[in-house]
């Protein structure tokens, strides 16, 4: 697939302190992106740099092939967004609203505007100002402006907030539809690893401003996987047991008393060898890494599931 979004190094330096350092993304058309990471790890300021309100301290963005510069207003066209919360004229309804963006993008079509309204459920409140709404339908009516252009990218900074659970299964629908029917791209950030981990196509991790991973959630899921733990004092000669007497290969060493075994074995036969060897266990156990173990421990325990 083409990438239709990188960043090289990119970097934001405010009073001295990196809120991003090096971040180097790639997203490719028609994907979903999950952009993973607790509150204020960076996911806002990298958007707000991607969208040209906040200028990087360092790197470069490109966007369809071209760098972005100062003077990218084509290439800004091309793309809808939410950053942060959507503000609105709260007296004038939603479709007023939407009737106001147009006149600025230089795109009026009524038909795109009832498209998108009804595409985020928001019917029947013709009349109904904005400052009557709630934050949640302002959260729709975000996604509405965003997508009335019909853009070939979205940028959505934290769009579920505000949503109740059927809201939330309701807004995963349409970002799925965008992207399969449509061919739509989506940067969505979120630090919900349920909401994301579902929708997804490549999910980029961030915290403290890094990005620690960029992944496919197919691989992800591979990861999966039903291990063996064990707890000696005497890990060293464990290891040298696993490794030379059962000739396994998949182990893993978590710490100087911790040993993870991912390759099937009855834990009998595991057993019987470290006893013949004199190795003094504390503890054998089958345990199951799951996906959300994975991003957890790689977050250091800040997202939340």
């Amino acid at each position: 697939m083409t990438t239709i979004l990188r960043t090289w190094d990119l970097t934001k330096v405010y009073e001295g302190k990196e809120a991003v350092n090096n971040v180097n993304m790639n997203i490719k058309q028609g994907e979903i992106y999950g952009f993973l990471g607790p509150n204020g790890a960076g996911k806002t300021t990298v958007m707000k740099m991607m969208t040209n309100l906040v200028k990087p301290t360092a790197g470069e963005i490109e966007f369809f092939g071209e760098k972005m510069t100062e003077r990218s207003y084509e290439m800004l066209k091309r793309m809808g967004c939410i950053i942060e919360y959507p503000v609105f004229y709260d007296k004038l309804t939603a479709k007023e609203n939407l009737e106001l963006h147009g006149e600025y993008m230089g795109y009026y079509d009524p038909k795109a505007m009832k498209e998108a309204l009804e595409l985020v459920k928001l019917t029947g409140i013709d009349k109904k100002p904005v400052k009557q709404f709630s934050l949640g339908m302002k959260q729709r009516l975000g996604i509405a402006r965003a997508v009335m252009t019909k853009p070939e990218l979205l940028i959505l900074d934290e769009p579920i907030n505000g949503l109740d659970p059927l809201g939330i299964k309701e807004l995963r629908e349409v970002f799925r539809m965008l992207s399969r029917e449509y061919g739509m791209t989506l940067l969505i950030s979120s630090h919900i690893l349920g909401e994301i981990e579902q929708i997804a196509d490549t999910i980029g991790l961030i915290r403290d401003g890094v990005l620690l991973e960029e992944v496919a959630m197919d691989t992800i899921r591979s990861r999966d996987t039903d291990y063996i733990e064990l707890v000696t004092e005497e890990s060293t000669k464990a290891v040298y047991v696993l490794t030379h007497t059962l000739g396994l290969g998949n182990i893993k060493v978590m710490g100087p008393r911790t040993v993870r075994i991912y390759d099937p074995i009855p834990q009998l036969e595991l057993s019987k060898a470290l006893t013949a060897a004199n190795v003094e266990l504390e503890s054998l156990n089958k345990k199951h890494h799951s996906l959300e173990d994975y991003f957890v421990e790689l977050m250091g325990g800040e997202v939340v599931a």
